[in-house]
């Protein structure tokens, strides 16, 4: 076993120490090893004292001190955690009777927002198949359509059956995590491309095979979710749309979209199959984040 290739920053023996012994212990990576090192290094230096001397107070000061430098809170967690193994190595070698990060919690990790995808985005997105002369681009374009209409993740979408979709009534019934069970209302538009699917393509796609799955691939049977990512991929390039798409991309674009044009998060939340709301909040930030967009391109005065 080689000796680990890593930045020779200023440390102290104890720094060393416990670089050399997690090296060792879990065979990390130089890059690793360098972050490991340039946060504690950091540390001790504000500390301006022996890493081995930190008291819980001088965690917590130096938390809010990286905090109020701007660092992300994602950042200051990684340090946090990276202090917390170096305490534990050095209580293992009795090099320190009390751990100082023992209870101190982790800080509360920013939500990234998902990417916004426009009506417009969506409406060229749901154009892009050539559902005139090709049945498997019928079925991709009814499978968009669908899950623009119902914000059905992407793994409920391609394992729907046949009698999941109840086309007199506008609604589909979805068995979501958990194995709990929802029923999603449809609209006009999503429901008229369902009907002719299945009356019409569904069956060309078939031939002779039978398959209960509504959407079934080339190969007769349920389609993967990677198949239909691959799929969204190339008809978001056809239709001019540079930002990544996935179909949970549009799954983001359903609930904000409902959200933009008043719909309550309680609805919102119950057609995503959350089972907490402050998940479902996320799309709240989504929906004000673009309405601060548009005033500030569009008001004279933002």
């Amino acid at each position: 076993m080689s000796e680990p290739v890593v930045e020779q920053n200023p440390a102290s023996s104890d720094v060393d120490a416990f670089i050399d012994a997690v090296w060792f212990q879990r065979g990390l990576s130089s890059k690793t090893l360098e972050a490991y090192r340039r946060d504690l290094v950091r540390f001790e230096r504000w500390l301006n004292a022996p890493i081995l001397k930190a008291s819980e107070a001088d965690v917590l000061d130096y938390l809010s001190y990286s905090l109020t430098t701007r660092l992300s809170t994602r950042t200051v967690s990684r340090f946090l955690s990276t202090l917390r193994s170096f305490f534990r190595h050095a209580l293992e070698e009795h090099l320190v009777q009390v751990d100082p990060t023992l209870n101190i919690g982790n800080p509360q990790l920013e939500k990234s927002l998902p990417p916004y995808i426009s009506e417009s985005q969506v409406k060229d997105l749901l154009e892009a198949p050539n559902h005139e002369e090709n049945p498997v681009e019928f079925r991709d374009r009814t499978m968009l359509e669908l899950l623009y209409a119902s914000g059905l993740r992407v793994s409920e979408l391609v394992s729907l059956d046949l009698t999941a979709v109840n086309d007199r009534q506008g609604i589909v019934r979805v068995v979501g995590k958990g194995g709990k069970e929802r029923i999603i209302p449809i609209g006009q538009e999503a429901r008229t491309w369902l009907s002719e699917y299945i009356r019409d393509v569904r069956p060309k796609l078939l031939g002779d095979s039978t398959t209960e799955a509504l959407f079934p691939s080339t190969r007769k049977r349920y389609m993967t979710r990677q198949n239909f990512w691959h799929s969204i991929k190339r008809y978001a390039k056809r239709a001019g749309i540079t930002i990544e798409i996935s179909p949970h991309t549009i799954r983001h674009a359903f609930a904000t979209h409902l959200l933009n044009h008043g719909a309550d998060l309680r609805s919102v939340q119950m057609m995503l199959g959350h089972s907490d709301l402050s998940t479902t909040q996320i799309y709240t930030h989504v929906a004000k984040a673009r309405l601060k967009q548009l005033h500030e391109t569009h008001h004279p005065r933002g």
